[in-house]
């Protein structure tokens, strides 16, 4: 069974940075290589949105309020997938999920807490 397991999310001020991991278990590396990872995150009373994907042939995409402060990458020795958000602001507070895709298939984390103190 495939799981998804976040780390990362804290309290932080604004104009900070955070490191997002999410490691994938359940499935071989070669799998894993296959994989679209993502990162999404919902805000209270919000919808879940993307916040940035990037597949196995190295492609990469972000949302439009990115604005170049996040970077999205993976470790595929270590079924891992990173976010790194620079720049942070209060409108980034949200819980953060990683997801696998592969296919039809779409596997979630349990997700992880981002605060950003202004």
């Amino acid at each position: 069974q495939v799981q998804l397991v976040e780390s990362g999310g804290d309290l932080v001020q604004a104009g900070g940075s955070l490191r997002l991991s999410c490691t994938v278990s359940g499935t071989s590396g070669n799998i894993f290589r296959v994989f679209t990872m993502g990162w999404y995150r919902q805000a209270p009373g919000k919808q879940r949105e993307s916040v940035a994907t990037g597949t196995s042939g190295g492609s990469k995409n972000y949302a439009d309020f990115v604005e170049g402060r996040f970077t999205i990458s993976r470790d595929n020795a270590k079924k891992t997938v990173y976010l790194q958000m620079n720049s942070l602001k209060p409108e980034d507070t949200a819980v953060y999920y990683c997801v696998a895709q592969i296919g039809s298939k779409f596997y979630w984390g349990q997700g992880t807490q981002v605060t950003v103190s202004s």
